[in-house]
C-alpha cells in the first residue's frame, strides 16, 4: 500500500514539477534531491529492521532539509530548513534511544543472542509477552518523540508550517503525502511494541491517543488564522496526522492506515492546487493577492473543491469513509448498539468529531478567500498548463473513489466480496501482529458526524458567503472579514485570536526563551565561568608555575646546582695545576715515578698475596 502511495504521488509530483520549477537555476539540483527523497522513502517502506529504518529515516530528513531550503538566497527559507532539521533531530534522539532499548530488550529474551533489530521478531516477542513491559513502555515513549517531530505532533509540530517556504511540489510530496506520515507508518510497522507498551487494548486513554487527539484540535484551530494558503493546508496536515496517530492510539490500526492512504491523495491535490493558484498570482497570500479565481482557473477551482470536500469528510468522497472508520474505532459512541473497538475512548471521539467541524469550517474559509469575491491581486491570472492540471484531476479522481476500497461490512447494495477490501489486503494476520478488535459500523455515528461537518460548513459559509459578501458590496470593495467582527468587539475574542496568531507562543518559547536564552544569559554565564573560573584556574596555575620556576632557578639551580658544578670545576682546575708540575718533560723523572709506582704495587701484592 505504501509503495503504491509513494510511487504514484511521487510520479505525479515529478510531472507537475517539470512546469512549476521550469527555468529555475537549480532545476537539476531540485530533481536530484526529489528523486533521492523518493528512493529514501521507498527504502523506509521496505525496511526489514530498525537499523535500516533509522538510516532511511535520516535520509528523508536530509532531503527535506535541502528541498525546504531550495531557494536558500532568501533568509526565511534557510531559517525554515534549519528549523525543520534541528526540530527533527530532537525527536530523532528518541528514535535512536528507542531502537537501542528494543535491541537489548530482545537480546535478553533470546538465549544465546546479544540482540536483534528485526521488526517482525521484536513485534512477535512483544505480543507473546516475552519482553519487559517497562522496557516496552520506555521504548514506546522514546519512539513517540520521533513520531512527534517527523509527523508534526503537538509540541514538535512548529517546523511543518515553516517548511512551506520550500517549492510547492516539495510541500505536496514530502509534507503532505509521504515523509510526514513516516512516523505513522513506523507506529503501524512496530504496532506490537506500542500496543503492549501503552496497553492500548481495553483502555480509555494513553499517551499516543492523547497526543494525536490534541494535535487534531491544535492544527485545526491554527488553520483558521492563516493568510498563507499553504500554511492553512500545513496546519490541516498536522490536524490529519493527529487523526492518524489518535486512531493508532485507540487500536483502530486499519482505519489509521486507510486514512493515511486517502489523505495522501486529497491533500496532495490541495497542495498542488494551491501551487497552481499561486503560480498564477505569484503569491500565496489569500487575503491580499487572491479572490475570484474560480472565473480564471476553473480546473484548479473544481479540483480544489473536490479535495476540500474529501478533507472535510462528506460522503461519498474518500475522506468520509476513512474519517468515519476512525471515529467508529474509538469505541466511544455507544448509541444504538455501540461500535465495539479496543476500549472506550470517548474523549478521543469527542476530539475527532470537533475536529471534523473545524476542518469543514476552515476549508470553507479557504475556498472563499481564494476563489470567491473579487480578485485582489495584480495582473490577470490564468489557468495553469496541462502538466499541472492533469495531475490535479488524477488526484481529485482518486480523492473521490479511493474510499470505496474499504466499504464497511454490511454496506447495502454492495456484495460482501467488495467490502473491507483495504483491510483484508493491508492488515497483517501473522503472529507478530497484535490481536485487535474491530469496531462495527454505526449508521447513527456516520449521520451524526456528517451533520457536524455540515454545521461547520454552514456556519463558515454564513459568515463568509452571506455576511462578508454583503459587507463587501456595501463597502464597494472585496473584503476578507467583517470590519466589526467578534475580535473587535470582545476583548476575550481578541485575546483568543492573538493567542492563535502567535501559534500558542510555542515559537516564542523555542526561539526566544530556549534558543535565545541559550545564546543570551546561558551563553553569558558560560562565558563568565570560562573567564573567571576556568581562566582563573589556568592563570593561577601559570602564575604559581612561574613563581616555582623562579624559586627553583634562583635558589636551587643558581646556588646549589651551579655551586656544586663551579666548586668541582675549581677543584679540577687546582688539581690540574698541581699535577701539571709533575709533567716536566724529562725522561729520568718519568722513569723515577714509574719505578716508585712499580715498587708500591709490588709491596701491595706481597702484603695481600
Amino acid at each position: 500500500m505504501m509503495l503504491v502511495v509513494v510511487t504514484l504521488v511521487s510520479l505525479l509530483v515529478h510531472v507537475y514539477s517539470t512546469e512549476y520549477v521550469a527555468g529555475d537555476p537549480r532545476y537539476t539540483h531540485f530533481f536530484a534531491f526529489l528523486s533521492l527523497f523518493s528512493a529514501s522513502m521507498l527504502l523506509l517502506v521496505v525496511s526489514e529492521n530498525t537499523l535500516q529504518l533509522l538510516v532511511s529515516w535520516e535520509l528523508v530528513g536530509v532531503c527535506s532539509f535541502v528541498l525546504i531550503g531550495h531557494w536558500w538566497e532568501e533568509k526565511p527559507n534557510s531559517d525554515a530548513a534549519l528549523k525543520a532539521f534541528l526540530t527533527n533531530r530532537v525527536g530523532d534522539m528518541g528514535l535512536i534511544v528507542g531502537v537501542a532499548i528494543l535491541f537489548f530488550t530482545v537480546g535478553s529474551a533470546l538465549p544465546g543472542q546479544f540482540g536483534s533489530f528485526s521488526i517482525a521478531e521484536t513485534n512477535a516477542l512483544a505480543g507473546a509477552g516475552r519482553l519487559s513491559h517497562t522496557a516496552l513502555l520506555v521504548a514506546s515513549c522514546c519512539l513517540m518523540a520521533a513520531v512527534m517531530s517527523k509527523s508534526g505532533q503537538f509540541l514538535l509540530h512548529t517546523w511543518l508550517p515553516d517548511a512551506m517556504a520550500g517549492p510547492t511540489p516539495v510541500s505536496a510530496l514530502i509534507h503532505a503525502a509521504t515523509m510526514v506520515v513516516a512516523g505513522v507508518f513506523m507506529i503501524a510497522r512496530m504496532y506490537g511494541v506500542f500496543f503492549e507498551g501503552f496497553s492500548i487494548g481495553g483502555s480509555s486513554i494513553n499517551l499516543m491517543a492523547l497526543i494525536g487527539g490534541l494535535t487534531t484540535l491544535v492544527g485545526a484551530c491554527l488553520a483558521f488564522v492563516q493568510r498563507d494558503i499553504k500554511k492553512v493546508l500545513a496546519y490541516s496536515t498536522i490536524s490529519q496526522l493527529g487523526y492518524m496517530v489518535m486512531a493508532l492510539g485507540v487500536g483502530a490500526w486499519t482505519a489509521a492506515l486507510f486514512h493515511l492512504f486517502t489523505h495522501a491523495f486529497f491533500k496532495a491535490c490541495l497542495f498542488l492546487g494551491s501551487g497552481s493558484a499561486a503560480h498564477a498570482v505569484h503569491s500565496f497570500d489569500m487575503k491580499s493577492d487572491m479572490g475570484g479565481l474560480r472565473k480564471h482557473m476553473p480546473h484548479t477551482y473544481r479540483t480544489f473543491v473536490i479535495g476540500s470536500i474529501a478533507l472535510a469528510g462528506l460522503p461519498p468522497l474518500a475522506g468520509f469513509w476513512s474519517k468515519d472508520e476512525i471515529l467508529v474505532g474509538t469505541g466511544g459512541w455507544g448509541l444504538f448498539g455501540g461500535t465495539g473497538g479496543n476500549g472506550a475512548y470517548t474523549f478521543m471521539l469527542v476530539m475527532g468529531v470537533t475536529t471534523a467541524a473545524l476542518t469543514a469550517a476552515y476549508m470553507t474559509r479557504c475556498i472563499y478567500l481564494t476563489f470567491f469575491g473579487e480578485f485582489r491581486g495584480h495582473g490577470t491570472p490564468h489557468e495553469s498548463g496541462p502538466r499541472i492540471v492533469v495531475p490535479l484531476w488524477i488526484l481529485a479522481g482518486l480523492a473521490i473513489v479511493a474510499g470505496l476500497l474499504n466499504l464497511p461490512k454490511g454496506f447495502p447494495l454492495v456484495p460482501g466480496s467488495l467490502q473491507e477490501r483495504f483491510g483484508h489486503f493491508v492488515e497483517p494476520v501473522a503472529a507478530y501482529f497484535p490481536s485487535i478488535s474491530h469496531g462495527t459500523p454505526s449508521w447513527s455515528l456516520a449521520i451524526a458526524s456528517t451533520l457536524v461537518v455540515l454545521s461547520g460548513i454552514a456556519v463558515a459559509g454564513w459568515y463568509y458567503f452571506v455576511k462578508v459578501e454583503a459587507a463587501s458590496k456595501a463597502a464597494g470593495e472585496s473584503l476578507t472579514e467583517l470590519p466589526d467582527g467578534l475580535t473587535s468587539r470582545y476583548p476575550l475574542a481578541k485575546m483568543g485570536h492573538t493567542f492563535l496568531v502567535q501559534k500558542y507562543y510555542l515559537d516564542h518559547l523555542y526561539t526566544d526563551i530556549i534558543a535565545g536564552g541559550t545564546k543570551g544569559p546561558v551563553a553569558a554565564a558560560a562565558y563568565k565561568v570560562d573567564q573567571d573560573v576556568i581562566d582563573g584556574v589556568v592563570n593561577a596555575a601559570g602564575e604559581n608555575a612561574v613563581k616555582a620556576g623562579n624559586l627553583v632557578y634562583h635558589r636551587f639551580d643558581q646556588l646549589v646546582v651551579d655551586g656544586i658544578v663551579n666548586t668541582s670545576g675549581r677543584a679540577s682546575s687546582g688539581a690540574g695545576g698541581e699535577l701539571r708540575k709533575i709533567q716536566t718533560g724529562k725522561v729520568q723523572d718519568y722513569a723515577a715515578i714509574l719505578f716508585a709506582a712499580a715498587t708500591v704495587l709490588a709491596g701491595i701484592l706481597i702484603v695481600i698475596v
